[in-house]
């Protein structure tokens, strides 16, 4: 199988939906970012930060 022919049945990101995630993740520290997925879209990007203090 070419890999041509294996992403064409794959949706791809819009520009938009990359910038958001990698907004999202860019200088988190400690945290997750939790990205929804309905019927093969993102339909949700959440942050969660944590401070961490010593």
């Amino acid at each position: 199988m070419k890999r041509n022919e294996f992403d064409q049945d794959k949706p791809t990101l819009q520009g938009t939906v990359k910038n958001e995630i990698f907004e999202a993740v860019k200088g988190i520290s400690f945290g997750e970012v939790v990205i929804t997925i309905h019927d093969s879209r993102v339909v949700q990007i959440e942050r969660k930060e944590k401070k961490r203090f010593s």
